[in-house]
């Protein structure tokens, strides 16, 4: 099979149960991998995405490493008029190549969107893990010089993809056992939630302010047209090319930890006051330093580096520098701080555990909460993005089983003990808790104290591990 064929055909087929694998890597214009060549797509949420990033067609390899299958198993070609169904059946190493079922449930479909989600992130993180790392390390070694193009152009990418998908990062399993790569993962985890943050606030906020200005006591007068009001336009905080930037800063944030030595920086034990002196460095000095030895003329960036563990309330406690003036930081910066303490909480360092992620979404919350109008609507986008039960998470249930987070909305939840507390020793099917009708008896019990991820590991079951063993 070669050829291209009709995206729209592609999401009919799928929609109606069928399968695809393209055999070729899908692009967007901006050289974002969309859709992995050996990826079979079970569902038409990333069809979907691919069609509103401008594909009109889909490639299709001319190796045999592709193929469209209908909802019965039968192979289907891609004729120059569109889709023609053959009459034969698949053979057999062409369905053993399909893991899942024929007939999908809703339910069916979201956890192959899941998984579908979380293989193409993973391809993207392990490409920004090895560019955050080469970056890192040329400083060190040069004494603080990097190749920005290059970051500058691998973030570009990686936002693009975020913003296309939705904050896709959520969906992969954090790392719990080992903080060995945590500054590179960190500062992948922390450009991730940011950039999630970043897109939620411009859509509330930016639809807030359109609201506003286009209400009828807000009329706007003409003097060209006396009888026109006030065009419907729609207000954009960010822009494209500004949202881009700011993502760069979240990517390069810590930056300036390559400088602080390994021994302060990797130490087990509570920091001297001296030592968390040289820490704190990090941000106002050590790294501006380093982006002016590069030349980078970018406020974002410098304003992020610097500013990203400013007070965000007059009188906040543990901030630096602390100029007294949280009014003055920019907005961006301010939701890098809340993207850095979220991801620093829900991952394992040198000197602590990782938390529960719900525990870290409500400290942070409780923390912030009606300081000021500006900090709620950062607030609102960061719920918005992680949700209240991040995936990964562990929640009790009424009937005082333990269940693993698949997914927030819903929630989307798999038990993996009984009341007892003991690991179930059977694979037991997902439940989504915002159906109609759900159990009582099984939706979440906010009344137990919630587990850090560490405490009930090994009773995770072999498909839920939260790290590599």
């Amino acid at each position: 099979m070669a050829g291209t064929i009709d995206i729209d055909s592609l999401i009919q087929i799928v929609s109606n149960g069928g399968k695809v694998t393209t055999g070729i890597d899908v692009y967007n214009s901006n050289g974002t991998l969309l859709l992995e060549k050996t990826f079979i797509v079970t569902s038409t949420k990333i069809l979907q995405l691919i069609k509103e990033s401008g594909i009109k067609k889909i490639p299709l390899s001319a190796d045999g490493k592709s193929g469209i299958w209908d909802a019965s198993g039968k192979k289907i070609s891609a004729g120059p008029k569109g889709p023609i169904s053959e009459s034969r059946q698949a053979n057999a190493d062409e369905m053993s190549s399909i893991s899942l079922g024929i007939s999908l449930t809703t339910l069916g479909k979201r956890l192959n969107e899941i998984d579908e989600s979380r293989k193409l992130a993973y391809e993207n993180y392990e490409v920004a893990k090895k560019c955050i790392k080469k970056a890192l390390n040329d400083i060190k070694k040069s004494g603080g010089q990097f190749d920005y193009a290059e970051v500058s152009s691998h973030v570009s990418k990686l936002a693009g993809f975020l913003t296309i998908m939705d904050n896709p990062f959520s969906y992969l399993t954090r790392e719990i056992l080992s903080c060995d790569d945590y500054l590179y993962n960190h500062s992948i985890n922390v450009c991730t939630i940011g950039t999630a943050i970043m897109n939620k606030f411009n859509i509330i906020f930016s639809t807030m302010i359109s609201g506003h200005l286009n209400s009828s006591e807000n009329e706007a007068y003409d003097p060209f047209k006396k009888s026109s009001g006030m065009p419907k336009s729609i207000y954009h905080h960010f822009q494209k090319d500004e949202l881009q930037s700011i993502s760069l800063g979240f990517f390069l944030h810590d930056i300036g930890k390559v400088m602080v030595p390994n021994a302060i920086l990797n130490k087990t034990g509570k920091l001297t006051p001296e030592e968390f002196d040289t820490v704190k460095k990090h941000s106002y000095e050590l790294g501006p330093a380093i982006i002016e030895k590069n030349n980078l003329n970018n406020p974002f960036i410098t304003n992020i580096v610097k500013y990203h563990h400013s007070g965000l309330y007059p009188d906040e406690p543990h901030c630096y520098p602390d100029d007294g003036q949280p009014e003055k930081i920019p907005l961006y910066a301010k939701v890098c701080k809340i993207a850095d303490m979220y991801d620093a909480m829900t991952s394992k360092t040198s000197y602590k555990e990782a938390s529960n992620q719900i525990h870290a979404v409500t400290e942070i919350f409780r923390t912030y909460a009606r300081k000021d109008a500006l900090l709620q609507y950062i607030l609102q986008s960061f719920i918005k993005s992680i949700g209240i039960y991040p995936p990964g998470s562990i929640v009790f249930l009424r009937n005082r089983q333990m269940a693993f987070v698949l997914e927030s909305k819903g929630p989307l939840i798999i038990p993996f003990t009984d009341a007892d507390g003991k690991q179930l020793s059977y694979k037991p099917e997902p439940l989504d808790l915002g159906e109609d009708g759900c159990d009582d008896a099984l939706k979440i019990d906010n009344r137990r104290s919630i587990k850090n991820p560490r405490e009930v590991y090994d009773l995770l079951p072999s498909y839920l591990k939260t790290a590599k063993d």
